[in-house]
């Protein structure tokens, strides 16, 4: 029997297979192993990532230095930012529906809390497509640490008669909290207009957070085509490593935003029109059924033709 694969040949395979679209056999021919070697060795190592290195990498770490980040971009008492972001993946065996998301795509949504070099310090997976951000974060382990006050240090500044206390920002999906502040809607005026700004200057970390983390793990933009139990694996170990390269400044090319949208254009989406066109026949035939309620002394017969 050959020689068993050195460590070094199993995390170079699994690094490849994250960081590219590339099919298990192309990564086979690359590295001279079969198929199933290199399915064998990226779970192996993303586990192994995960269990390792995820308490070490994805953590608060400094609370007043990711304070002062956030005041030099213009926002003070910040202690990250919350969003989340939806993984392709394919249909499930079970339980499909609940994967799909808003746009008819079959999803996992991954949330993150990052800081203010765009670094993970919470994330919260196995989170179905179907679900909204703001149900996701509620049933989070995060949300009941904020709401505790266990999460954040308890340092608070007085204006007037007001208690600030260090916060996190979150889009409009978030509801408002003393602890979690959102923009403004509606008629505003100019210091709401300049709370709105800055609060909308910060939200760019996370998003470009994001943006670096499928961009430098782009199989992370194909449908990743593992089990339910395997893929929050995956995304946890490309989340650890997008830590590590931001923690490192590990330096992001512009080219590699060119070879995303290329990807994307390449990679084929549901018809979402045909999506709603079913949608809407479904909504007339249950507005027609619901007349049979109305009127219980009324029939129809049906008469079946044979072909």
């Amino acid at each position: 029997m050959r020689a068993a694969l050195t460590v070094e040949n199993r995390v170079a395979i699994a690094l490849w297979k994250l960081a590219t679209p590339d099919s298990y056999r192309s990564v086979g021919h690359q590295f001279g192993v079969g198929k199933s070697t290199v399915g064998a060795a990226g779970i192996e190592v993303a586990n192994a990532i995960k269990e390792l290195l995820i308490s070490r990498v994805v953590t608060l770490g400094h609370v007043q230095v990711i304070v002062d980040g956030f005041a030099a971009t213009g926002f003070p008492k910040c202690g990250g930012e919350i969003d989340g972001t939806h993984i392709p993946i394919l249909a499930p065996e079970h339980q499909g529906s609940e994967y799909i998301n808003q746009k008819g795509y079959f999803r996992m949504v991954q949330q993150a809390l990052v800081d203010h070099k765009g670094r993970f310090t919470n994330i919260n997976m196995r989170c179905q497509g179907k679900a909204r951000d703001a149900r996701i974060f509620r049933n989070s382990g995060l949300f009941q640490k904020l709401q505790q006050g266990t999460f954040l240090p308890d340092q608070k500044i007085t204006i007037g008669d007001v208690e600030m206390p260090i916060v996190i920002l979150g889009d409009p999906a978030y509801s408002l909290m003393s602890w979690l502040m959102k923009a403004y809607t509606g008629s505003l005026d100019s210091s709401q207009e300049l709370f709105n700004s800055s609060l909308s200057k910060c939200r760019m970390v996370v998003e470009c957070a994001f943006e670096h983390l499928k961009v430098r793990w782009r199989s992370l933009l194909t449908q990743i085509d593992l089990s339910e139990t395997n893929i929050p694996i995956v995304i946890t170990a490309c989340c650890v490593l997008h830590s590590i390269c931001e923690s490192k400044g590990e330096t992001f090319m512009a080219s590699w935003d060119v070879e995303e949208n290329l990807l994307a254009a390449d990679y084929t989406q549901p018809d979402t029109k045909a999506v709603s066109r079913v949608q809407e026949g479904a909504v007339r035939v249950r507005s027609f059924e619901n007349q049979f309620h109305e009127w219980p002394g009324y029939s129809v017969k049906v008469q079946f033709v044979s072909p």
